[in-house]
């Protein structure tokens, strides 16, 4: 726009020079040459010599109509001449500063409103319509991640309503069927009262798994609605809460402990940390032949949990081990809900990580429970 006004001001006091001397030459057709010789001889410092205007009725249409528009061009000339340049500096700018990123924006939106995330903007200029694409991106990319969280979460809701069906149908066959046994033969003496006792005592097992499932969907409907305490947490005070978890679970096998030194003091929720550390902790007993190791890590902003054994290790992948009601197999069901790896990635997600699942080299499965800072 500067560079526009001075050049539109040059232009003009070159196009209003050019006018005036049009103009003079056509004045001077109709001057008295020697009149304005011999004023111009007299000519000193009290006065000057002009070439008279002169009337209209003495000049020819033409050099009148030429003369007035000298006129205009003089008077008007920086005005015409800069809001033109102006105009051109405003064409010059949307053409290659704005046109681009602004058609890049419509398609983009464009493209949003049918969900179809799968793409990037590519202007990359570091101007402010860049700074803006950038944003966008960045808009893009959330709602994409967004968007799979959300199908996550419908697809582990469907799976959920799936398990909640296959776990409470199992147990109410059990019950159904021993309800269906005692009622056709107790009452002819078929069955005695030991055999009767039995059933009963296995009716009672399958109450307590009803129980147990009932409880556990308990803690899911409210995991969501948990709000997260933020408390300085040291890596001494994680060394003892980790200690006493490990002494409690252990059940004749072998934990070895190692904690990271560090001064620094890392924000989270103490009992969120220690829910999901009980719940590695526990299926790694479970599934270790001999001992577990347990390797904590801990900064301002970053604290980390690992957990290895050295039993036989994943056989599955990590998406459908941490899927709601995941059971290795079927003796886990009567005592094992499937929950503990699902609830350990939703509370590390919601403390700001992930949870890592990985097979170690010389054997065993390995489980890292990531979280971030929270305020």
């Amino acid at each position: 726009m500067c560079v526009s006004l001075v050049c539109s001001f040059i232009l003009a006091a070159l196009t209003a020079w050019a006018a005036e001397n049009i103009q003079n030459r056509i004045w001077w057709k109709y001057t008295d040459q020697d009149k304005y010789f011999e004023a111009q001889e007299m000519e000193d410092e009290g006065f000057w010599v002009q070439i008279p205007r002169p009337d209209a009725s003495e000049m020819s249409k033409q050099d009148y109509n030429i003369s007035e528009a000298c006129d205009f061009l003089q008077t008007y000339s920086v005005l015409v001449l800069s809001v033109a340049g102006s105009c051109v500096a405003v064409f010059l700018f949307y053409r290659n500063k704005l046109r681009t990123p602004i058609r890049e924006l419509e398609e983009a939106s464009g493209r949003i409103a049918e969900n179809d995330l799968d793409f990037q903007l590519t202007y990359e200029n570091r101007d402010e319509m860049g700074q803006l694409c950038r944003e966008f991106d960045r808009m893009r990319e959330q709602l994409e991640e967004n968007n799979r969280k959300m199908w996550r979460m419908v697809e582990d809701e469907r799976e959920l309503r799936a398990a909640i069906a296959h776990d409470i149908r199992s147990p109410l066959s059990v019950l159904k069927g021993y309800q269906e046994m005692l009622l056709t033969y107790l009452p002819d003496g078929t069955i005695d009262t030991r055999q009767a006792t039995e059933m009963l005592k296995e009716s009672m097992k399958q109450i307590s798994r009803m129980d147990v499932f009932i409880e556990t969907m308990r803690r899911v409907n409210s995991l969501e609605q948990r709000a997260l305490k933020a408390e300085g947490i040291t890596a001494e005070q994680l060394r003892e809460d980790i200690r006493g978890e490990l002494n409690i679970l252990a059940e004749g096998k072998k934990a070895v402990l190692n904690v990271q030194e560090t001064k620094s003091i890392f924000r989270g929720d103490r009992e969120v940390i220690l829910e999901v550390a009980e719940n590695l902790f526990s299926n790694a007993f479970r599934y270790a032949r001999k001992q577990i190791r347990v390797q904590v890590s801990l900064t301002a902003s970053v604290l980390k949990i690992s957990v290895s054994d050295d039993g036989t290790g994943f056989q599955e992948d990590a998406e459908k081990i941490t899927r709601a009601f995941h059971q290795k197999n079927v003796k886990d069901s009567l005592t094992h809900t499937g929950m503990g790896m699902y609830i350990s990635r939703l509370y590390c997600e919601k403390h700001g990580g992930k949870l890592l699942l990985e097979n170690n080299e010389a054997g065993g499965a390995s489980v890292t429970a990531v979280f971030g800072r929270i305020k």
